[in-house]
């Protein structure tokens, strides 16, 4: 009888174990890159960047449709974003959290430099649902065509 009652807790802690560790193993990352035709922009206004081309998405918190990721669950992640321009226009981009601008990169118009590249990257404490996206600042231009403008992100830990 104490055996099968020292089996039975044995389990349970087990089980309960488990459930923790499982709680605490949300999986989150992607990785997409703006693909087109050329470049992109400039524009009169900014506009959020559309990295349709998706290598990874575990997850789905990332829309290729919107370039918008969504947070999943409450903890740390961290997100870069990179750009090639060329330098006949400035390049301009800003990551964003919700409404709030966070960090940006950028290399100004030039006439002997015939190409611009540049990246950011930072750790964001975020809340289910708050949304990352990159934008492209007015009267500014990036590359999409090839594989060289992308935006990744991913889960740290939760919180």
């Amino acid at each position: 009888e104490n055996y099968l009652k020292h089996r039975i807790e044995s389990f349970f802690f087990i089980l309960l174990l488990k459930i923790f560790i499982y709680q605490d193993s949300t999986k989150v990352v992607f990785s997409a890159i703006a693909t087109g035709n050329g470049h992109t922009g400039p524009f009169n206004t900014d506009k959020t960047i559309i990295y349709n081309t998706v290598l990874t998405n575990v997850g789905k918190a990332y829309n290729h449709f919107t370039g918008i990721f969504t947070a999943p669950v409450a903890g740390v992640y961290y997100f870069s974003f990179f750009y090639h321009a060329g330098g006949e226009c400035q390049a301009r981009l800003y990551l964003y959290n919700n409404n709030k601008l966070v960090v940006m990169t950028s290399d100004h118009k030039s006439t002997q430099d015939g190409a611009d590249n540049g990246g950011n990257a930072v750790f964001l404490h975020l809340l289910p649902e708050e949304q990352v996206y990159v934008k492209l600042a007015p009267n500014s231009h990036v590359w999409v065509g090839e594989t060289h403008t992308t935006f990744s992100g991913h889960l740290v830990y939760e919180m």
